[in-house]
């Protein structure tokens, strides 16, 4: 099995405005949260953009009914299995909001980058936060995974 992860940048990134990790921790974050067993799993895509908080927001609006920008947004597709590839969907992650809640929360910005693509990935795979046993569930599996990649809890305030 083999992760492939598509990452583009925005027209709209300024490089001096919205500091952005190289593609390549990109990548290893989605990989990193891609829960599939090798032995079960086709290849799988997945599509990364990275962009401006006014491109967010329109999208936010357009597929969420929600007019404000947001931090990631993920759309899960799916295939048949007959079609022996597996296309997760695609991960919008909002740069300059990602960095300002990252400032926000004290947290360092690579760390919280991470949070937002397994975010972004579990979505992709089937997990979500309506009610409060998913929102556990969830939360639980983003602790571990960013745990194995040498990053804190993201729920725990320090005192």
């Amino acid at each position: 099995m083999t992760l492939t992860v598509d990452v583009t940048f925005s027209e709209d990134i300024e490089a001096a405005d919205d500091e952005v990790p190289e593609p390549e921790l990109l990548r290893t974050w989605a990989a990193a949260s891609y829960l599939k067993h090798p032995e079960d799993a086709a290849d799988a895509i997945v599509s990364v953009l990275v962009s401006s908080l006014q491109e967010i927001q329109q999208l936010n609006k357009q597929y969420r009914e929600k007019d404000k920008a947001t931090n990631v947004l993920s759309f899960p597709m799916s295939l048949p299995d007959e079609v022996g590839l597996q296309i997760l969907g695609d991960i919008v992650l909002c740069a300059a909001k990602i960095n300002e809640e990252a400032g926000q929360q004290s947290k360092s910005a690579h760390a919280h980058w991470a949070h937002m693509v397994i975010h972004g990935m579990l979505h992709l795979q089937g997990y979500d936060h309506i009610d409060n046993k998913d929102a556990e569930d969830m939360e639980t599996l983003e602790i571990e995974i960013l745990k194995s990649l040498g990053f804190a809890n993201p729920y725990q305030q320090d005192s």
